[in-house]
């Protein structure tokens, strides 16, 4: 079932929180802006899938999703689909440990700016290429 004023809130929050992951990045709390940027991704991924009519699984990172159902996206964003899955799986992978650490890893000491300005590039990317194709909600 399509949901295209759902599928556009999804990524009008996206957008929205773009702004959050730069105030963090300008904090300098690299860890932070790795996990909000994941949400970005998850999100802006997850309107594209019900711009074309996919509920997405309850799930944070949907990169099997979009290369299984690959013939149902517009012919413009398919040969974005792996670059879009990779993202997804890159920082799903660092959802938990950037937000919580582990007895071993301080989240806080452990991620470093490089982590931060590919995560936050990631979900600009990842917003970009969506939003031509779900609209952002305005």
């Amino acid at each position: 079932m399509r949901s295209p004023d759902l599928a556009a809130d999804y990524v009008r929050r996206a957008r929205a929180r773009l702004a959050a992951v730069d105030a963090l990045y300008g904090c300098e709390s690299w860890a932070d802006v790795v996990r909000e940027s994941q949400e970005v991704v998850e999100l802006a991924l997850k309107g594209l899938l019900r711009a074309v009519g996919i509920d997405p699984p309850r799930i944070h990172d949907v990169s099997e999703v979009l290369t299984a159902e690959r013939e149902r996206f517009p012919k413009a964003i398919q040969r974005d689909l792996d670059t879009l899955a990779a993202g997804s799986r890159t920082l799903r992978r660092d959802r938990e440990l950037a937000f919580y650490g582990a007895e071993d890893l301080t989240p806080s000491g452990f991620y470093t700016q490089d982590d931060a300005t590919s995560a936050r590039e990631i979900a600009r990317r990842t917003v970009a290429a969506v939003e031509p194709h779900v609209g952002r909600g305005d």
